[in-house]
């Protein structure tokens, strides 16, 4: 063989050497990154728990940032949230033909009116909405135009599933999601950041109590065709609001008029004179600041005269009561005669202590003052002492009755959830307004006030309800109205461990057949108040209890009233 072919072998074979080193290292290389993988996949079925795959996988989610915070019950029932809502708008400029495309979009959306369409697209300006909260049909049908004037703006629309309950309480927001009223307005803080989009605001509102308040408001309002009703459930040792109800209510889904009257929470807008509820205060002072004891006996034989006015019992027991008597029949005699004794200096600090001075706490905007006497003689005292000449919104009694009920403490009534546990923790958490001893003494006395007293249509087996009838006169063009009333009924439960207020109010009921034509708070509010403690008492895990002796029946010498 000659060297030139030896040359050409040699160089052949080093070619071929070359080939297979440059083949096998990405072959090795492949089936090393294979086996790895092998081993990872064989790793993970053998010995990781299926659970923490699952974990990992939920904790990668993409969290959704909304326009606004969602709004839940303090069971986390969506109250408030935000939902897609594509708006259309024109850009004038870039439309040739102005009649076709208003043609085309009032058959696509008929609810418009062709001229004010026709006028925005040939306006002068830059940009203009032409219909805003598109369904996702309207999107698809407005794209299809193929219009390039013609401009698809992605937004998001407020919504409230529930509907009308706790429109109150929830408020509203305008087209631009700004909030108007209610929790949306006080917290907009919170709820317009989008940093917050996954921190919802958990209410203590229970949709399933405001459910049950509304539904018994409405059905009593129909029934005795009263102007307007309003309803309060609240935890004593808390403050905490389960539900807050104001007949007529509104739906924030619908369109709004901000003036109309639907749109008044009377829970703290309206403030109203509540009758004899206010012989609790009078009562609770009276025993508290030692100027009265139980057993006191006062004249109430006859009306009692004071300058020019007279003082009427409706239900006149013409003798002498002592102070469970007094409170029990509701004599407005009796609470006069009392209040005389405490003067009106101690009367006059007790009602501020029990928050009767000022505007109702809680975390909604628009409150009311109280009004008070311009002048605060001898007869003005007597009037007060019966919840006349004095008006306070229902969020003012309900708060200051639980003061009365709690141990003495004046806890300030709150929309927030709070934690399990988070009630009173000592004696300096909140103002001490009356004793303790007090406390118990009043406890019994509303007792009493249902079972043998005007209270007790509010009576529930097993509930050991306790309460307060109140019905007040409506001041109609500066003179009281007899045929105009106020009624409410303030009850709470279980009373020998006191852990909820329910309170009902109606505008002007009417009488009917079944009570004799009375509207009265005895024939009106206390129905509706034990049918919702009846409802709601198993949802609250209350264990009805029999047998439970109620104090004081001993000082109890005259049968039921209805008032």
């Amino acid at each position: 063989m000659r060297s030139a072919d030896l040359h050409i072998e040699g160089a052949k074979s080093g070619a071929l050497e070359v080939a297979r080193t440059r083949l096998i290292v990405p072959v090795s290389l492949f089936v090393f990154g294979f086996s790895l993988l092998l081993v990872r996949l064989v790793s993970i079925g053998l010995f990781e728990d299926i659970s923490d795959r699952v974990t990992r996988r939920a904790s990668a989610k993409t969290e959704i940032i909304r326009e606004r915070v969602d709004i839940l019950d303090r069971n986390g029932v969506v109250m408030a949230t935000n939902l897609p809502a594509p708006s259309l708008a024109v850009r004038p400029s870039l439309i040739t033909d102005p009649q076709e495309v208003a043609d085309r979009i009032v058959r696509l959306l008929p609810d418009l009116n062709r001229t004010r369409v026709l006028n925005k697209l040939t306006s002068s300006r830059h940009f203009l909405y032409i219909k805003r909260n598109l369904t996702p049909t309207q999107v698809w049908k407005i794209n299809a135009l193929g219009y390039p004037g013609l401009v698809l703006e992605q937004a998001e629309k407020r919504v409230y599933p529930q509907g009308r309950l706790a429109s109150h309480v929830l408020g509203y927001v305008d087209m631009d999601n700004k909030p108007q009223a209610g929790v949306e307005k006080f917290f907009d803080d919170h709820l317009s950041n989008p940093e917050r989009s996954n921190d919802p605001l958990y209410l203590s509102i229970d949709v399933r109590l405001q459910y049950i308040m509304r539904e018994e408001l409405e059905r009593a309002m129909d029934k005795f065709s009263a102007r307007a009703a309003a309803g309060i459930i609240m935890n004593v040792n808390s403050g905490e609001i389960l539900a807050m109800t104001s007949l007529p209510d509104f739906d924030g889904n619908g369109a709004i008029d901000p003036l109309a009257p639907e749109m008044k929470n009377r829970n703290i807008l309206e403030p109203y004179e509540m009758g004899s509820g206010f012989k609790t205060f009078t009562v609770a002072m009276a025993l508290d600041s030692g100027s009265v004891k139980l057993t006191d006996e006062f004249d109430a034989t006859k009306p009692l005269k004071v300058g020019r006015r007279t003082i009427h019992d409706d239900h006149a027991k013409k003798r002498f009561l002592n102070v469970p008597e007094i409170y029990t029949f509701s004599s407005n005699i009796g609470a006069s005669l009392v209040i005389r004794q405490v003067g009106i200096e101690v009367q006059k600090d007790y009602l501020e202590r029990f928050g009767l001075f000022d505007k109702p706490v809680i975390e909604l905007t628009g409150l009311s003052r109280p009004i008070l006497p311009t002048h605060w003689g001898e007869i003005q005292s007597m009037t007060v002492s019966y919840g006349h000449g004095i008006a306070v919104t229902p969020l003012n009694m309900v708060t200051a009755i639980a003061s009365v009920i709690n141990g003495g403490r004046l806890i300030p009534a709150t929309l927030i959830r709070k934690n399990k546990g988070e009630n009173i923790t000592s004696s300096n958490d909140y103002p001490q307004v009356i004793s303790p001893a007090t406390s118990r003494k009043m406890r019994q006395l509303m007792r009493l006030a249902v079972e043998k007293g005007t209270g007790s249509f509010a009576r529930v087996e097993g509930y050991r309800v306790g309460g307060k009838t109140g019905t007040a006169e409506k001041v109609v063009n500066g003179v009281y109205d007899r045929t105009r009333k106020i009624t409410s009924f303030v009850g709470a439960f279980p009373m020998d461990r006191p852990q909820y207020i329910v309170f009902a109010l109606f505008d002007e009921p009417h009488g009917t057949a079944d009570t004799f034509n009375m509207a009265t708070g005895g024939w009106v509010a206390a129905p509706v108040v034990g049918q919702v403690i009846r409802r709601i008492g198993p949802l609250l895990g209350v264990k009805p209890v029999m047998d439970v002796k109620t104090e004081y029946q001993n000082l109890i010498l005259a049968g039921n009233e209805k008032k």
